[in-house]
């Protein structure tokens, strides 16, 4: 079984599982599958989830994770991606008055490293800067989701006033990571998706963080910052290893499957917790049960915001679909490509249908898909 990490909102591996499941059932036997039927739950074939192991060991998250950059040279943990519960969790601990005495470096995935030398003037404190020089850091990313999201229109002023009140030694940086593309020369999709944006967060965090000897906090989707395979982590730990904390975040279990249904079940087990929690030992509990490959050798550490039904979707910022200019590029954008997820952005009827489901999970999102895979 599988805990559930949002990456741009989507079921991930359960999700992929669970379709290919689907796609497997129509094509052997032959026939298209009723629109408003899904694999079953709760029938005998789909056997209760009951992982074994001890209980663990929650701890107030933000003091524990303040106190592991003593352990560790990097602590890495996924933002930006739908999630408000955490992205406000991330902003209250950069905002923490102990945050700046632990860290060097926040790195994100949401940053265009062609723009660097403009990011690092402003995050200083340069007043000689337009703002909409600087938005052109995480409004031009390799990444649809970048432009849109209120997490980064928040982050960066964030970090920046901070610095405003901390002498020069002490100041953190933002390093931008995703590969450095200029989207003014670019002809096609195909030339700003080409790069392997893996490798160049790798590359930032070798060249930046690691061979200097500086603290970092990462923040980019859960894949890219997992233990082994081709992901950034994993390319840089060949020559940093044991470095780097990875912290997984609770947004439910087993969503976007027949499981889901147990969701509640196992967060029964999490009621005590504080929210919001860290849970290092895992090891050995009820929590590596539940995927004894993900916690063992991927992730280390499990962050608990409260049960999966009450988190909050991050909403879309206004000033993003309010600025002509922004909006018509990424049109220009979409059209270059012929990508319906970006013209579903700057679309005015899909961003409502969006902004009118508050939650982050919806239980309903699987089922759109699929029905809507059976119209074709």
């Amino acid at each position: 079984m599988k805990i559930e990490n949002r990456e741009g909102r989507s079921g991930l591996r359960w999700f992929v599982l669970l379709l290919a499941f689907v796609v497997f059932a129509l094509a052997t036997s032959g026939q298209v599958a009723d629109q408003t039927s899904l694999p079953p739950t709760g029938t005998p074939e789909v056997q209760r989830p009951n992982p074994k192991g001890s209980d663990p060991n929650p701890e107030p998250a933000t003091n524990a994770i303040l106190a592991a950059f003593d352990k560790h040279e990097v602590i890495a943990m996924s933002a930006a991606h739908g999630n408000k519960d955490l992205d406000d969790f991330i902003l209250q601990l950069i905002r923490n008055p102990v945050f700046p005495s632990k860290v060097n470096d926040v790195v994100v995935e949401c940053g265009n490293s062609f723009y660097q030398p403009i990011l690092d003037r402003y995050v200083s404190g340069d007043d000689g800067l337009p703002f909409s020089d600087v938005q052109k850091a995480w409004r031009n990313t390799t990444q649809l989701m970048c432009g849109v999201s209120s997490f980064y229109e928040e982050l960066f002023p964030v970090i920046r006033r901070i610095n405003q009140k901390l002498p020069p030694e002490r100041r953190l940086r933002v390093l931008a990571a995703d590969p450095p593309v200029d989207w003014t020369t670019a002809k096609s999709l195909s030339d700003i998706y080409a790069i392997d944006r893996d490798v160049s967060i790798a590359s930032v965090m070798e060249k930046e963080v690691l061979s200097k000897h500086r603290k970092a906090l990462m923040l980019f989707g859960i894949h890219h910052i997992l233990h082994g395979g081709g992901y950034a982590v994993g390319l840089y730990e060949k020559d940093f290893p044991s470095v780097t904390l990875v912290i997984a975040d609770h947004e439910g279990f087993l969503n976007f499957s027949p499981f889901s249904e147990y969701n509640g079940e196992l967060e029964a087990r999490m009621t005590s917790w504080p929210i919001p929690s860290l849970i290092q030992n895992v090891k050995g509990t009820w929590l590596e049960d539940i995927d004894r490959e993900y916690f063992s050798t991927r992730a280390d550490a499990y962050l608990y915001l409260g049960p999966r039904d009450l988190m909050l979707n991050e909403p879309a910022p206004a000033e993003v679909f309010l600025d002509k200019d922004y909006t018509t590029e990424l049109q220009r954008r979409a059209a270059m490509g012929k990508d319906r997820r970006l013209a579903d952005m700057v679309n005015s009827q899909k961003i409502i249908e969006k902004q009118s489901n508050p939650f982050l999970y919806d239980p309903d999102e699987l089922r759109k898909v699929l029905e809507s895979l059976t119209d074709k």
